[in-house]
């Protein structure tokens, strides 16, 4: 195992903490004690995977999620977020944040979401080293999507998505008029081993429509009622 985890932490006994464990699994671990100092060693490059705390000195860990996020929308970050933070973690995924770990957290449980989102970035590696440079468009009705480029659009319209709303919306693409169940989208969208709560599903679902259904004359998401939900392009 060589991957590389940047660990933007400022208390220094939970980054110590994190530094040992992540070790003992085989990573290699760059600490960074502010988000400045963050931002400095993810410049440098070679980073696979981010651990970020929101309440950062210097640079908040919300900024520097969306500087990273401006450039860079492959490299997997997690958030380590305070109890009961509802803004914060909805700022972070809105923003394009994998995961959140809630403090204090089990190191079982953190391990696993790593685990889940170097699973979840090789298999989408592997998908556009698959496709061929001019990869078709997905499409139901007026809604196209591109696996290869990320991009979306409905009618003349661009939707702009987070990582795992594009994920969640290419899965109900590639699987349009069949009813997928929580379980289904859960092991696709954020991987077998995904150890947060199923509601997380009926939370996305809602983001997408949002973006995609809200102001259009026609739905193409629905609920199936004690099922899940469908993306249908007919009638």
């Amino acid at each position: 195992m060589d991957e590389t985890i940047l660990v933007v932490e400022d208390e220094r006994k939970i980054a110590r903490l994190l530094q040992i464990e992540l070790e003992s699994e085989g990573y290699r671990v760059l600490l960074a004690g502010s988000g400045t100092e963050g931002w400095s060693l993810y410049g440098n490059g070679g980073v696979d995977l981010i651990l970020l705390d929101v309440m950062l000195p210097g640079i908040s860990g919300i900024e520097l999620l969306r500087r990273i996020r401006s450039t860079d929308q492959h490299t997997p970050v997690l958030l380590l977020t305070a109890k009961g933070s509802v803004e914060d973690k909805v700022s972070g995924l809105d923003l394009g944040a994998n995961d959140y770990v809630t403090k204090p957290f089990e190191i079982e449980e953190l391990l696993a979401r790593i685990r889940t989102a170097f699973r979840l970035l090789a298999r989408a590696d592997k998908a556009s080293n698959d496709a061929d440079i001019g990869a078709e468009w997905l499409e139901a009705a007026d809604l196209r999507l591109n696996p290869l480029t990320r991009e979306v659009r409905r009618g003349n319209r661009v939707i702009e998505l987070t990582h795992r709303e594009f994920d969640l919306l290419a899965y109900l693409l590639r699987n349009k008029r069949l009813v997928l169940n929580r379980d289904q989208i859960l092991a696709e969208v954020w991987g077998y081993d995904y150890a947060g709560q199923t509601n997380v599903v009926d939370v996305y679902i809602r983001y997408v429509r949002k973006k995609v259904d809200e102001g259009f004359d026609r739905e193409l998401i629905h609920t199936v009622r004690g099922i899940g939900y469908v993306l249908k392009d007919l009638p």
